[in-house]
């Protein structure tokens, strides 16, 4: 199993022993707000989500205490360089709510390019929400580094 470390951060696979913790993020309605689900109403249903997560994806939510902080694009960032740097995949993309202006924000400042937009695509409680999507190609990202350096 990949463990990647930042100056601050330590990404790694998601374990059972991380309930508690994702509980505390993805029962919090304000962290939720642009998530696809509604708050999660028990920790057995962030078990299953944690149990589910177990499979390799890239995706980030943050309690609302550790917002503004450079956390997401720290990671993300990482993330990102791990995947391309072990030529996992050429591209990344990301499905990004339109209302999310932080999250839209993080990907453009990282290099990602808007390629489309699709209407009602999750159903979150009953309420349809649209989706926007981004891409970066590892070699814009080789070619952002490059630039930055």
């Amino acid at each position: 199993m990949t463990v990647i470390h930042t100056e601050r951060l330590v990404l790694r696979h998601a374990r059972l022993d991380d309930v508690a913790a994702f509980h505390a993020i993805l029962s919090n309605p304000v962290a939720m707000r642009w998530w696809s689900s509604l708050p999660h109403a028990s920790v057995e249903e962030t078990r299953t989500w944690v149990e589910g997560m177990m499979t390799p994806d890239v995706g980030y939510i943050l309690h609302p205490d550790a917002w503004g902080q450079g956390l997401a694009r720290e990671a993300v960032g990482a993330a990102i360089d791990h995947v391309f740097a072990e030529r996992m995949t050429d591209i990344a993309t990301a499905d990004v709510d339109p209302e999310n202006p932080g999250s839209i924000r993080l990907l453009e400042r990282l290099g990602f390019t808007r390629t489309g937009s699709a209407e009602r695509t999750w159903n979150i409680g009953g309420e349809w929400k649209d989706s926007l999507y981004f891409a970066l190609t590892r070699d814009a990202w080789q070619a952002r580094l490059r630039t930055a350096s």
